[in-house]
């Protein structure tokens, strides 16, 4: 055991902890994968804003649980503001129903004001 603390001291400090799931990508960019995937969106951005929700509830170290989306696509030509957040809700029901605890969503068509 002793040698293993010795090993450990020798690793450099600059290195980024490991990840609890490795290989496994960040929420953020999963939410970007997933409506690019379903929306082919015009434009498309994803902010987490979990460090504004520290201390908060569902909040949790490391953040990765609030969100919020601006995405414009001809997907929701036509679709009221419901529809497209049902649409996109149900796109990214399993991050919902996992770890994300708060969506704000900003969805329109092209040409729409935002």
């Amino acid at each position: 055991m002793l040698q293993r603390r010795r090993i450990a001291a020798l690793q450099p400090l600059t290195r980024a902890p490991p990840s609890p799931n490795p290989g496994s990508m960040r929420t953020a960019d999963l939410i970007t994968k997933k409506l690019t995937e379903a929306f082919e969106p015009q434009s498309l951005k994803v902010l987490d804003e979990s460090h504004q929700h520290e201390g908060h509830a569902g909040a949790r170290p490391g953040g990765q649980t609030h969100y919020r989306v601006y995405i414009v696509s001809e997907a929701f030509k036509g679709k009221t503001r419901i529809e497209r957040h049902r649409m996109i809700n149900a796109t990214l029901s399993g991050e919902l129903a996992g770890g994300i605890h708060a969506l704000a969503i900003h969805a329109t068509a092209p040409g729409e004001a935002a």
